[in-house]
């Protein structure tokens, strides 16, 4: 009947033990966007509403119902609404081409180390910067003890896609004493450092 502003109340009128918020929040995303109410849709409704299986996904989802925004914009607007789970977001940067937004976000909680394991071997040849980056990242979680049962040979490939990607950067030197730092900083008795320990000279 295009009467948008009382489907709305009556849509969130529903919300309840018997309606998932997901289903309201589609429903007035859609009534909005097809009132042309495109920034309204997007800012009460369009994170929630396009919310998907992975990280990556749901930025895709957004990303497609609204192309008049940016990626680097909707990452941050996402990242917002998980708090604490920062790190989660590291992939879906990444595979944005948000390089600097994906090392940032990786930094802050913890990331899954074989994800920035497979940063540093793919984009080694690339992006050697980022991939240098991303191996230390993941040296720096497993250390911390982060990782589903992680072997030690998770741990060698991360040490050798980070050394394989500085020496693309031309700093494998350098990277290796700072993979050293990270490892010595740990409690020596550590996973990492047993793995890693002769190798580095420790």
């Amino acid at each position: 009947m295009g009467k948008n502003s009382e489907a709305i109340q009556y849509a969130e009128s529903c919300r309840g033990p018997w309606t998932h918020d997901a289903e309201v929040d589609a429903v007035c995303e859609e009534i909005l966007r097809g009132s042309v109410l495109v920034e309204e849709a997007y800012e009460r409704y369009g994170l929630r509403a396009s919310h998907s299986g992975t990280y990556l996904a749901t930025l895709r989802a957004v990303a497609k119902k609204y192309p008049h925004k940016s990626a680097g914009e909707i990452l941050a607007d996402l990242v917002k609404t998980t708090p604490g789970e920062e790190g989660k977001w590291f992939a879906a940067a990444k595979e944005a081409g948000l390089y600097d937004e994906a090392l940032a976000l990786g930094s802050r909680t913890p990331c899954d180390p074989r994800t920035l394991t497979r940063a540093a071997r793919d984009f080694s040849d690339r992006q050697p910067s980022f991939a240098v980056s991303a191996g230390l990242l993941a040296i720096h979680w497993l250390v911390q003890g982060y990782g589903y049962e992680i072997t030690g040979a998770d741990v060698w490939a991360d040490y050798t896609s980070t050394i394989k990607a500085a020496e693309k950067n031309g700093n494998a030197t350098q990277i290796r004493d700072s993979v050293k730092k990270l490892v010595a900083g740990a409690a020596p008795e550590g996973f990492v450092a047993r793995i890693l320990g002769r190798e580095l000279g420790l």
